[in-house]
């Protein structure tokens, strides 16, 4: 089982971000987080690397319901979604499947949410 969905963009790296952001917030997402990660592992270790962009994207109604079933689950939230550019200059946006990530917890009452929340960003992914 793979843990994400993902999808080639023939964007820019700017612009697949930008239109990522665009369709989380269309899909009834926000991004609470956004983490470059090339630019935090240059600043901190002086490591150069390509364009790798981690958003937080968190749906408040699905999280509020996983919350309520679970309340360590904010260990596993907010669920990203990645863009990043590959060696050959591609742009690929990537979201997690959480139904596979909330597979290690062991709580029946999460099964309807993580299904739901699994639809929304497959069709996120889908959208770009």
């Amino acid at each position: 089982m793979s843990y994400y969905f993902s999808k080639t963009l023939n964007l820019s790296f700017d612009e697949a971000a930008k239109r990522a952001r665009a369709v989380i917030t269309e899909h009834g997402f926000g991004v609470l987080t956004e983490i470059d990660v090339a630019a935090t592992l240059k600043k901190k270790i002086g490591v150069q690397m390509r364009p790798y962009l981690i958003l937080g994207a968190c749906n408040p109604k699905m999280a509020h319901h996983a919350i309520e079933a679970e309340d360590k689950i904010g260990l596993m939230l907010p669920c990203n979604i990645i863009v990043q550019e590959k060696e050959d200059g591609t742009v690929e946006v990537s979201g997690v499947d959480p139904v596979a990530s909330m597979q290690a917890v062991q709580n029946p009452a999460l099964e309807e949410t993580a299904g739901k929340v699994q639809a929304m960003i497959k069709d996120i992914i889908e959208s770009l």
